[in-house]
């Protein structure tokens, strides 16, 4: 790259060089400018030769100018390196010191000697300095192309009036398009062992085009006049924008004049050689009659008909000659098609003549002239029968032959091709660009050309200069030219023999191979299409189009290629595709890595994750915008891509995934982004397959599994919240004092932390946004319903059982009647005995501690519990269904299932808890609270003396505004129902167990159903209180009861002894119900019953 930069600014150097020197020496800024000896104007001097800081200094002092003395000050000052004059103290060093580092600490080994060609003996011995032409900065045994041709000659300077102008022309000079580097697009032709430049192939061609011309007799010598225009014509011409096409110098020529006119502005060449050539071949054809211009041996013609006098000094001269002699040797003796045979000999003195003709300069000038002139006539007899050696094989008609080798002509016709350009935007071909390539036909008889030549030529030619300006268009016309390659069956045998003979040896890095003609310029193209194909993510980030033609121009290629080689194992255009598309996935995946490994060492986040989105990035610009364009030789290349990818990210995730042993915040980060790449991979290898094609695809993907692991980490982790939320439950119930947050929040605060820490987990597991399956929410679930359950529990376990807080139920007599002093005394006695014995201590303790109010926060808070667990189960199922539609299936069945059994368990034991405290609750007030006024002393002595509206229904309204002041309204009419349900059992036991005290006659069951009604009303409250129809229902049972308390003894007698066999009596009573009434039946008759049927004992009342 660095060599080809170099030559193209030494070129444009070379021209801006030519332009300013032209402009002072034309202009009025010298006094006068002198000719050197031979030349009569400018078009005569090699402004080449001239030194600019000479005539610069001349401009400064105002002196009269000597060019011949300027010509020596550039000889004298080419040896050394540039320095700025005035400073005494100035030297230079032929390396720089800060890259040569630590002198050598050993000898240099002995220089080897090598004897010298005679054919490139070193000029630099000869008493005269190098031109600038041979470029000593550039050894001459390496090839350039040369860059655009310049069209600016003398004619088109005029005089300047001022530095303005000046200062445009070097700001639009510099506007041209920067070339692009070419160094690894070379064909594959052998170097030139002459040392032959790309500006010594530019002069040969050229000189060539004119012989062509001259055969058709188009050849005139123009006149040396120099021709005079105005500065704004050269501002005009220099500063034309690069969408125009170049026009001709001279507007008034045309025709084959003007077309020849505008070839030599392409092709760089000066006027001065131009009139030297013209006028040689036109000598050259002087007394031979009937014989063609382009049937000459074109080199060996000039150097007879061309004198040294024509040209300004003896280097440019030696130069000249020294190109013709090297053309002769490269197109006759070093790479002939056909071999010498009996004619080896006449190419050894061929190459010693030459010799000798380059020896001649360094004599004397009358010796030289001598042996140049004898040499000449010696080569030419030798010359002209190499040239005419039978079984050549060209298509040409003509016996002799300018050059043998062909790539010598091909590299030629190369040089006439890169004419074709416009020179002030290369990008762009020139206006004239068919009339050219129609007059270059004219060149095939003298270098050989083809069809297939031609068009194989002209593709690389745009090829090349596509690469060196990127313009699209000559792509497309390169691509075209390719396509008009004809195939081998499609040649004439004459144009396949010819072809078959182009073969040549060319030495490269892969080592020395045997190529044919197309081979040698299609081969080049290849690499070339290859090398960015491989790559093409770096290459073509926007570039679209020009990627598909790059891709159409590698298949072109690869079947030219194919079918010249003749290979049974043709690489299928699919196969080429793969092969890109492998490439430069992996070359892509590379730099992600690097850029990878940046960003997490800025970020802080996982290498892994971050690859995981990379990656899926670059497979979806991959799918979207490169793969339209390869699926067009390869449908199947977006699952190439997509399946390399989820391979190379696979082997950088697999080794961290066999690591993973619980749920971290990387696991959290690398798993989402694996398995999205995963799921996009898969869905794009199923959107591009056919039905048939989609499951092969897949089954050669390795999956990652990362659904499997993340849910056995998943389950560690939520098996380890669970446990954490279990000890929060404990924690809160061991904490809770049972008092109500607030007058509005009548619950306690151990159900609010406990949701606290559900809904913590919760949020944390929908936070993971690593894939999960039903089995991990069911642990969830099922985690969640056992803390609740373990808090419902932890709420009964407090308390006491029922049978502490009811009474044991005392045993059965039946009346004793007693009188006097005696019946006081065992009324008191009984009054003292007859009290029902209560809990010890501990237990009281225990009853005390749970207040009405204390199980009124219980309640409120289990149903707080309840009541919110709805709203946790619709909010869990909402995130994960919409957590689900974001996974890969959707497993609605299973789900459905799992929803209907989620907090069932729960659910049964807060409501089994709150039944549960409704009925202790209710049992505790009749029973406990309300056990003296109640239970002990209800109609007691008798029930007229003791009624249930004078003596209960204050203290249970007092507990009823109680619960309904701090109960929640959801739950009052369930406590408010279980204290009526207590009442009832109160009553009952007061009526059928209260004890030896209390005796009932038939005209109680008046006043006992007065008491019931109020007690019903009490409950139903005017409609405030709880549904009649439910006080009905359960008021029912007790009214029974009253009811057979009407009855006078002997029909309950009766009903009892009719009723032993069956388990209803008559009156519609079991018996046990009607023993009961009998022994609390205050009169002798049932007292006799009972003694003499049960053997029942009396009472101690």
């Amino acid at each position: 790259m660095e060599e080809e930069n170099e030559v193209e600014l030494l070129q444009r150097y070379r021209r801006d060089r030519r332009i300013l020197l032209n402009y002072l020496l034309s202009g009025s800024l010298i006094k006068k400018v002198v000719m050197p000896p031979g030349a009569v104007s400018l078009d005569d001097v090699d402004l080449d030769q001239v030194s600019v800081d000479f005539v610069l200094n001349s401009v400064k002092k105002g002196d009269m100018l000597e060019l011949s003395e300027a010509i020596r000050d550039y000889h004298d000052s080419t040896g050394y390196p540039h320095m700025n004059a005035g400073s005494e103290g100035e030297f230079f060093l032929a390396t720089n010191p800060e890259l040569s580092g630590s002198p050598p600490r050993r000898a240099p080994p002995a220089v080897p000697f090598v004897a010298p060609s005679p054919i490139m003996s070193d000029i630099t011995s000869l008493p005269f300095e190098a031109t600038e032409e041979d470029e000593p900065v550039i050894s001459n045994s390496k090839s350039f192309n040369s860059g655009p041709a310049q069209n600016l000659t003398v004619d088109d300077i005029d005089d300047f009036e001022d530095d303005d102008d000046l200062e445009e022309l070097n700001s639009r000079r510099y506007s041209r398009r920067t070339m692009n580097d070419t160094a690894d697009l070379v064909v594959g032709l052998p170097s030139f062992a002459t040392g032959i430049t790309d500006d010594d192939l530019r002069e040969s061609a050229y000189e060539i085009l004119l012989a062509a011309a001259g055969a058709s007799g188009g050849l005139i010598v123009p006149s040396k006049e120099k021709k005079k225009e105005k500065k704004s014509k050269l501002l005009k011409k220099l500063g034309r924008s690069k969408s125009e096409q170049v026009t001709n110098q001279s507007q008034q020529s045309t025709g084959l004049t003007g077309l020849l006119e505008t070839m030599r502005v392409q092709m760089e060449i000066s006027e001065a050689m131009d009139i030297r050539t013209r006028q040689g071949l036109l000598n050259a054809m002087a007394g031979k009659v009937g014989k063609r211009m382009d049937a000459l041996l074109i080199p060996l013609e000039l150097l007879s008909c061309v004198s040294r006098t024509e040209f300004s000094d003896k280097k440019a001269y030696i130069r000249w000659q020294k190109r013709q002699l090297n053309m002769l040797e490269e197109g006759l003796v070093n790479h002939p098609v056909v071999g010498f045979g009996e004619s080896g000999r006449k190419a050894s003195e061929m190459r010693i003549l030459l010799a000798r003709i380059e020896e001649s300069e360094s004599f004397a000038p009358s010796v030289g002239e001598l042996q140049r002139i004898e040499c000449l006539r010696a080569l030419r007899e030798i010359a002209i029968a190499l040239a005419e050696r039978p079984a050549r094989g060209d298509l040409t008609g003509e016996v002799c032959h300018w050059a043998d080798g062909y790539h010598l002509n091909v590299r030629l016709y190369e040089k006439l091709l890169s004419s074709i350009f416009d020179v002030l935007d290369e990008g762009k071909l020139t206006e004239e660009v068919e009339e050219i390539l129609e007059l270059l036909k004219s060149t095939w008889r003298i270098l050989g050309i083809t069809e297939t030549i031609h068009h194989t030529c002209y593709a690389w030619v745009l090829f090349r200069q596509f690469v060196m300006t990127r313009e699209h268009a000559l792509l497309r016309h390169a691509i075209e030219q390719l396509h008009k390659v004809p195939l081998k069956e499609e040649r004439g045998p004459q144009e396949r023999m010819h072809l078959k003979t182009l073969f040549c040896k060319y030495e490269s890095e892969e080592g020395s191979q045997e190529l044919s003609f197309i081979q040698s310029f299609i081969i080049p193209i290849q690499k070339w299409a290859d090398k960015q194909l491989t790559d093409y993510h770096l290459h073509f980030p926007e570039a679209l189009a020009m990627m598909e033609h790059v891709v159409s121009i590698s298949m072109l290629a690869k079947r030219l290629l194919q079918e010249e080689h003749g290979s049974h194992e043709a690489v299928s255009d699919g196969d080429k595709i793969e092969s890109y598309v492998s490439s430069s996935i992996k070359s892509a995946f590379v730099r992600i890595l690097q850029d990878v490994e940046t960003m997490s060492n800025a970020t802080d986040e996982h290498p892994l994750a971050l690859l995981g989105e990379e990656t899926r990035k670059l497979l979806k610009k991959d799918a979207t915008v490169f793969m339209p364009i390869l699926s067009q030789w390869h449908p199947q290349a977006v699952v190439v891509s997509a399946s390399l990818l989820h391979k190379l990210y696979g082997s950088k995730l697999k080794p961290y995934i066999s690591s993973v042993e619980q749920l971290t915040e990387d696991v959290v980060l690398v798993f989402p982004a694996a398995d999205g790449f995963e799921e996009y991979v898969m869905d794009l290898i199923t959107s591009s397959c056919g039905e048939g094609q989609t499951d092969v695809s897949l089954k050669k993907l390795a999956p990652y599994k990362i659904e499997s692991i993340s849910g056995t980490l998943v389950l560690r982790w939520v098996n380890s919240q669970l446990s954490r939320i279990l000890g929060w439950v404990e924690r809160a119930i061991q904490q809770e004092k049972w008092e109500p947050v607030s007058m509005q929040q009548r619950h306690g605060s151990s159900i609010v932390e406990v949701y606290r820490i559900i809904e913590e987990t919760v949020d944390q597991f929908f936070a993971l946004k690593i894939p999960m399956r039903s089995g991990e929410m069911n642990s969830l679930f099922r985690g969640i319903d056992n803390a609740l359950q373990v808090y419902s529990k932890h709420v009964v376990d407090n308390l006491v059982n029922k049978e502490d807080i009811v009474p044991p139920v005392p045993i059965l007599t039946r009346y004793r009647s007693e009188s006097g002093f005696k019946a006081f005394v065992k009324k008191e006695l009984n009054d003292s005995t007859s009290r029902m014995p209560l809990p010890d201590m501990r237990k009281s303790r225990d009853i005390n501690v749970m207040t009405t109010s204390t199980l009124c926060v219980q309640l409120n808070t289990l149903y707080y519990g309840i009541s919110h667990l709805n709203k946790l189960e619709d909010s869990i199922w909402e995130r994960w269904i919409r957590k689900q539609k974001q996974g890969k299936s959707n497993k609605r069945s299973t789900d459905d299932d799992l929803r209907k059994e989620s907090f069932d368990g729960s659910r049964k034991d807060i409501n089994a808890a709150i039944d549960r405290i409704c009925e202790f609750t209710g049992t505790k007030i009749i029973f406990w609270d309300l056990r003296e006024p109640f239970i002990e002393n209800l109609y007691r002595p008798s029930v007229s003396e003791s009624r249930l509206e004078t003596t209960l229904i204050e203290p249970l309204d007092v507990e009823l505004n109680q619960l309904c002041d701090i109960i929640v309204e959801p739950l009052r009419d369930r406590i408010v129902t279980s204290l009526l349900q207590a009442s009832l059992d109160g009553l009952f036991r007061v009526l059928l167990d209260g004890g030896p005290s209390r005796l009932f006659m038939p005209s109680d069951a008046k006043f006992l159903e007065e008491d019931l009604e109020v007690l019903k009303e009490f409950f139903i409250s005017g409609g405030d209180g709880l549904p009649r129809g439910v006080v009905e229902n359960q008021v029912a049972r007790v009214r029974q009861v009253i009811k057979l308390q009407g009855y006078e003894t002997r029909e309950l007698i009766d009903d009892i002894k009719s009723a032993s066999g069956t388990d209803r009596s008559k009156l519609g009573a079991d018996t046990k119900t009607l023993l009961r009434i009998l022994c609390h039946r205050g009169d002798s008759e049932a007292s006799q019953f009972l003694k003499k049927q049960y053997k029942i004992p009396k009472s101690a009342a």
